[in-house]
């Protein structure tokens, strides 16, 4: 694998997603948003890690808000070093490095999550994630002791049949976009 290529696509997956959050980011958010809770509804996922968007991701805010309603366990990224730890969700959040949002650190212990639904910038030909580039999901996953289900998320499907990722990269159980 080239890295040169796989920079090459993160770069033009990235373009699409921003054209494409330009235009019906409100309609794409609301019908990813839709799938994703019929998703974990029929899975009958209690403990799910989330994400807090970033402009060109789906909007996951408004499913984080309505599986809190239902007392669902929700988890998000808190950044530790090269990779991340899982928090509860709460607020207020705080803008981190990257421009990342996340909630205070929290010191609770987890539960295994039985669902993890990961933002992608793009997806090669094994249903590997492209990320941003830093491997933070790559790392925090590859150091789990157990494999939850993983779903993939994006507005737009931007993926590649050529392999592009290392043998490290997570890989998708399912992927849900617009």
């Amino acid at each position: 694998m080239e890295e040169n290529h796989k920079s090459d696509f993160r770069k033009s997956c990235i373009k699409r997603l921003e054209f494409s959050s330009r235009f019906s980011k409100l309609y794409k958010d609301k019908k990813t948003v839709k799938k994703l809770k019929r998703f974990i509804d029929r899975y009958k996922a209690k403990n799910i890690l989330l994400y807090i968007p970033m402009g060109m991701e789906v909007d996951v805010l408004p499913l984080i808000n309505n599986l809190r309603r239902e007392r669902k366990n929700v988890y998000v990224p808190f950044m530790v070093e090269d990779s991340f730890k899982l928090v509860k969700y709460r607020l207020p959040l705080k803008t981190k490095r990257f421009g990342i949002k996340e909630p205070r650190n929290s010191f609770c212990i987890h539960k295994n999550i039985d669902l993890a639904i990961v933002p992608v910038v793009g997806i090669d030909g094994e249903c590997k994630r492209i990320g941003f580039g830093r491997g933070m999901y790559d790392r925090f996953f590859y150091r789990l002791n157990y494999k939850p289900t993983v779903v993939f998320t994006q507005l737009t499907l931007c993926k590649t049949k050529e392999t592009l990722t290392n043998q490290y990269d997570i890989q998708a159980d399912y992927i849900i976009t617009s």
